[in-house]
């Protein structure tokens, strides 16, 4: 789940190995329920009925869901269709082919967050919006890249941008932000997805961040909604999200979640358009 930006001195709390094992834990069962739910996505299907599937899911895995009642959030998980950039609301509407649906999960499991994103294609998408789900997915790996020790925030900020913005001229969302991620849901630092070279927080090893670039097809402006949650991009145009936890290390990230059975799930499905 993204934070909202705020400016802030940051208090970073760094993981020992034993902290991050079990941060893998917690991180690799958000990743087997996104699995889960891919196996089933379809035209036709509420995203009323997924939230209840996903909670159920991580209940009977021994977990708790991270976003019910965090602040006020009604729901297991944020479930955001086409325009919705983050943080959408379940409910009974049901998905149509064309749609992509952006599925948020957060666990607690023995007292650690795991909190990660993958953005779904049911059937065929519109023009465009294929290429920037590949696209958004591959700034994210490149932002990860720059997850080690002795770089800076503003390095990963950089190069998600840079993948983006400059090279493909979607909207970087300003307002929502990556974070850090441990015994609490946000931890500092915060992670944007925009930024300079060498800026901001310097990244240390045991660092463990949710790195999640939120990118639109068209403009960067995005509102909230009257329920304080659900934000949506100002033009109307699609939007992508993709996260993933990573601990910072040197020379190289160690992701902690994993998509690969997510990937295959994807795949195995006929009504999912891999893009």
């Amino acid at each position: 789940m993204p934070g909202f930006f705020v400016n802030f001195v940051a208090m970073i709390l760094l993981k020992n190995n034993d902290q991050v094992e079990m941060m893998r834990k917690s991180a690799l069962l958000v990743s087997q329920t996104l699995a889960e739910i891919a196996t089933t996505l379809k035209p036709g299907m509420t995203t009323s009925v997924l939230d209840k599937t996903i909670g159920e899911y991580i209940r009977d895995h021994r977990a708790i869901p991270s976003f019910l009642n965090y602040n006020g959030y009604p729901f297991n998980s944020c479930i955001s269709v086409n325009d919705v950039v983050v943080h959408g609301f379940p409910n009974t509407k049901e998905l149509r082919s064309g749609d992509i649906i952006s599925i948020d999960i957060g666990v607690i499991l023995n007292g650690w967050h795991g909190d990660h994103a993958y953005t779904f294609a049911i059937g065929e998408p519109e023009k465009g919006v294929g290429q920037l789900i590949k696209i958004t997915k591959e700034s994210l790996y490149k932002g990860i890249e720059k997850a080690v020790d002795g770089n800076r925030i503003g390095d990963i900020a950089f190069a998600i941008q840079e993948h983006t913005e400059k090279k493909n001229g979607y909207g970087v969302v300003r307002e929502l932000v990556g974070h850090g991620l441990g015994k609490s849901l946000h931890e500092d630092p915060q992670v944007p997805n925009y930024g300079k070279r060498g800026s901001g927080v310097k990244l240390k090893s045991g660092m463990v961040l949710a790195i999640e670039p939120m990118i639109n097809l068209g403009r960067k402006e995005v509102f909230t909604e009257a329920d304080g949650w659900t934000v949506r991009t100002k033009d109307g145009k699609p939007s992508v999200h993709f996260e993933h936890d990573v601990c910072v290390r040197k020379n190289k990230a160690d992701i902690l979640s994993d998509y690969t059975p997510i990937e295959e799930a994807e795949r195995k499905n006929p009504e999912l358009f891999v893009c």
